[in-house]
């Protein structure tokens, strides 16, 4: 049997860090970003490849290349070559809902290969969450060195998250948030993926109200500015620049642009303070996987998401 890898990124960029460490085995590189948008269950399915693409197109002016799409993953039907899979997936929920995915998909295709992660997060001696890509050559081999193997319990608890994602209740996440598993980062990752709807109260999300104290509480010149403070204080999203900007964006009603200050409005100051439910006049109508953000709140106080006024019947 030969001993040859086949390796699973999470993005160009990593890839092309690999390569340039002279990596010689193959690699698939992942380039979706499923934590957004419209799911379905089999992910290389017509079905799917049409709501991805029409949500990328109308979402972020993305042409969602579906004959690449297609040749990337055609690999996997073709694993007589390899004798193990390694993924390299990040500490985030940005990568997390793909990895998923990834293994949903590997399951899907009855590959028995052996299956290992590579996940970066926190990086002895730093206090921030490091991305993959973020570690230095050294730091990254060590990474490979200690890959952790996938167990058949944490492949059935992928498969089954993913399942729960395309779905319509996503409450069925809660009794994985305490459950442990060699994911060292998913039990973070569902928590801020249920914190990402609404609150019940405020009406803005974790990561719409993180903006806000941003601005509130530093000197901000300009969106562009804010853009780079969320991109570094975003926590467990790990969303990318054009996600931020769309997010920033709606945020608009709660902000005061001058020539070189952005400020808080009133309706900010009273988003902040809970003295209002924002979230019909924010309008994010995107879809998580199977259900639309606008159609649920999470509450505190009950720690699960409740149905919006619009969604009750």
């Amino acid at each position: 049997m030969t001993d040859k890898p086949l390796h699973i990124t999470n993005g160009n960029s990593l890839t092309k860090f690999l390569k340039e460490l002279d990596f010689k085995d193959d690699i698939l590189t992942w380039q979706e970003m499923l934590c957004e948008g419209p799911t379905v269950e089999t992910i290389d399915s017509n079905e799917s490849l049409k709501a991805r693409s029409k949500f990328l197109n109308s979402y972020y002016d993305i042409a969602f290349d579906v004959k690449e799409f297609k040749e990337e993953l055609e690999v996997l039907n073709h694993l007589e070559p390899y004798s193990e899979i390694v993924l390299w997936f990040e500490y985030d929920l940005f990568c997390h809902i793909n990895m998923i995915a990834v293994i949903h998909l590997l399951q899907q295709k009855k590959i028995k290969l052996p299956i290992y992660l590579v996940c970066s997060g926190r990086v002895e001696g730093d206090k921030n969450l490091k991305g993959l890509s973020e570690l230095s050559s050294k730091q990254l081999m060590e990474h490979y060195k200690n890959k952790i193997t996938l167990t058949e319990k944490d492949l059935e608890l992928a498969t089954t998250l993913w399942k729960i994602y395309c779905g319509q209740d996503h409450n069925l996440f809660k009794p994985y948030i305490v459950q442990s598993s060699n994911f060292k980062y998913l039990n973070n990752c569902l928590k801020a993926h249920l914190e990402r709807f609404p609150d019940s109260i405020s009406g803005l999300n974790v990561l719409e109200r993180n903006i806000l104290e941003i601005v509130k509480n530093n000197p901000i010149k300009s969106k562009h500015h804010l853009l780079g403070y969320a991109l570094n204080y975003q926590g467990y999203f790990g969303f990318n620049d054009i996600q931020l900007t769309r997010v920033i964006e709606n945020l608009k009603i709660f902000l005061l642009e001058d020539k070189n200050q952005l400020t808080l409005n009133r309706n900010g100051h009273e988003a902040l303070l809970g003295s209002h439910n924002f979230a019909p006049e924010i309008y994010n109508e995107i879809m998580y996987g199977g259900i639309n953000r606008l159609d649920f709140q999470f509450s505190k106080q009950k720690n699960k998401l409740v149905k919006a006024i619009r969604n009750v019947h």
